[in-house]
């Protein structure tokens, strides 16, 4: 994008320079002009050679001419000028909203990242405390079990001395 921006500066400046060639060309041509018509008027105080006289009006005419042409070049130039400044003004428009449309997704997506790693963090710190609440929970089954296995043991201890009882009656 930067590329296009700087063909399109590069070309404005290019246009730019051309405009004012033709606005000096212009200047040189009025200067010129008035020369022409003061030389005439010189010509016809001192009447000159008529040959002359109409070579000039005919030089002055042809640069009458080039006078025009180059007016109506220059509105033509001003023109596209003014169009590809308007494109540039377009363009660098698009690229800042473009830009601040991007920052603010990156902000919110910064956002989102943040709450998921608070959220990550607090589910970590659970799932942390039930290890342990779970660690103490086995501990406490283990050692009931270990009751529950050696009260069975006493349990089967006494039935054997009970029966070991009863036949002895």
């Amino acid at each position: 994008m930067e590329a296009g921006f700087s063909e399109m500066r590069s070309e404005l400046q290019s246009r730019d320079a051309l405009w004012r060639r033709i606005q000096l060309e212009c200047h040189r041509l009025h200067a010129e002009l008035l020369k022409i018509r003061e030389y005439k008027d010189m010509q016809e105080i001192q009447i000159m050679h008529q040959s002359s006289c109409v070579q000039l009006t005919e030089q002055l005419e042809n640069k009458n001419a080039q006078l025009l042409l180059l007016a109506q070049s220059q509105g033509q130039q001003q023109e596209e000028l003014n169009k590809i400044r308007n494109r540039v003004y377009q363009e660098e428009q698009y690229h800042r909203s473009e830009q601040e449309r991007m920052k603010t997704e990156i902000s919110d997506l910064t956002e989102e990242l943040h709450q998921k790693e608070i959220t990550i963090a607090t589910i970590m710190e659970k799932a942390s405390l039930l290890e342990r609440q779970l660690k103490m929970e086995l501990e406490i089954k283990d050692k009931l079990l270990a009751k529950q296995q050696f009260l069975d043991f006493r349990y089967k201890v006494i039935k054997s001395e009970n029966m070991h009882l009863k036949e002895m009656v």
